[in-house]
């Protein structure tokens, strides 16, 4: 992996203001409802079986709970689970569950839907994306109703509770321990989810929304019911429709591309939100064909690509330049040299292959594509022949 990057970014949202004159009559009509913009359907609301960002957020934190949750200083905190303690020269951990979350069918949350939720993560055919975070689990027991412990292989190399632990939400074990683990991206239970979190699942209508209603029992010491009535995901893919949607009082909530961030800070009834991320934007080689299995190859296109342009131009400065997929300040953090904007030295690596490299660009999309098209440019000076 090379070339273009940014660690870490800026996610910018858009929020339309309560009381704001362009939006106060349709956001009056509406009540207490929140409406969140997404830029692509829910991949699935099993958490299972997903890596899409917001399904994962909607999961953790709209319909289901997991055993622990990060707070502001990405500190694990106590959710489903109100303690946690280590022992046996840290082989084992033990969870002391709630005793006062309910499924949304008046079923109690007890370890035995715990134990389901990680031995189906840890069995292959599930297909859980997280696997290999969970391969030091030697077992997962159920001790009683409201204790779990986990023994691992070797000990964790760090105290805190892993991080998988604080990803992962907990599914309801009564309602899915009959479907085979292999089956479970048929089950039923994923077009009508039944949850313990701070909102019930009310509809679903494909690349359309999702709608959730509070969950008026939820446990007062866990903050209580939630105070909006509903909360509507609304699936909408294009940036300029997003953004007349919440210009207009239509949407609540929505992220809104850098290119936009200086009309919504101008606009007296919208107010942008930013936070740090790290996501990675990069260029993922194929090292075991051509024309990638050539070293000098890869490093060509690394020197080709000027990442700051990127950052400035198709990022608005919402970002910052980075030589791989770890940003400074995290745990673990090894520099690495900074390769320059160097499309001299690119050429001259280059020179000697008998043909131009070709390849095509497969990306996930960028709305109008043109960071691919920045990235085809640079490539295409020094000699490469892209097509996206």
């Amino acid at each position: 992996m090379t070339g273009v990057s940014r660690l870490p970014a800026s996610v910018l949202f858009a929020i339309l203001l309560a009381g704001s004159c362009g939006g106060e009559d349709e956001a009056s009509r509406r009540g207490p409802t929140v409406l969140f913009a997404s830029g692509a359907d829910l991949q699935s609301i099993n958490p299972l079986l997903t890596v899409h960002p917001l399904a994962r957020q909607v999961q953790r934190y709209v319909l289901l709970m997991t055993l622990a949750r990060y707070d502001s200083t990405l500190v694990a905190r106590p959710y489903l689970a109100g303690a946690w303690r280590w022992s046996d020269g840290r082989r084992t951990l033990t969870f002391t569950l709630r005793t006062d979350v309910r499924w949304h069918d008046g079923t109690p949350t007890t370890a035995r839907d715990v134990v389901w939720t990680l031995n189906a993560a840890c069995d292959p055919a599930t297909g859980y994306p997280r696997l290999n975070d969970l391969a030091a689990v030697a077992s997962v027991t159920a001790l009683s109703d409201s204790t779990v412990e986990l023994r691992f292989r070797s000990p964790p190399t760090s105290a805190h509770v892993p991080d998988v632990l604080t990803d992962l939400a907990i599914l309801p074990a009564h309602l899915l321990d009959t479907v085979p683990h292999a089956q479970l991206r048929t089950a039923a239970w994923n077009a009508r989810p039944i949850g313990n979190g701070p909102f019930r699942f009310v509809a679903h209508e494909a690349n359309r929304r999702w709608v959730f209603a509070k969950n008026a029992d939820f446990p007062p010491a866990l903050g209580g019911p939630p105070h909006i009535d509903r909360f509507i995901v609304v699936v909408v893919d294009e940036p300029m429709i997003k953004l007349a949607a919440l210009v207009a009082g239509e949407l609540d909530f929505a992220g809104v591309s850098p290119q936009h961030a200086a009309f919504v800070r101008r606009h007296g009834g919208l107010t942008i939100r930013d936070y740090p991320l790290i996501f990675p934007y990069g260029l993922v080689f194929n090292t075991r064909r051509p024309p990638f299995d050539d070293p000098r190859v890869r490093l060509a296109a690394a020197l080709a690509i000027d990442r700051r342009e990127i950052v400035d131009g198709y990022l608005f400065g919402f970002a910052s330049v980075a030589d791989g997929p770890v940003p400074p300040g995290v745990p673990g953090y090894v520099p690495v040299p900074r390769l320059p904007l160097a499309p001299d030295s690119a050429r001259h690596l280059l020179a000697g292959q008998r043909l131009p490299p070709r390849f095509e660009l497969l990306t996930v999309g960028s709305g109008e594509a043109a960071l691919e098209q920045m990235i085809q440019a640079r490539l295409a000076a020094v000699g490469f022949e892209v097509t996206i």
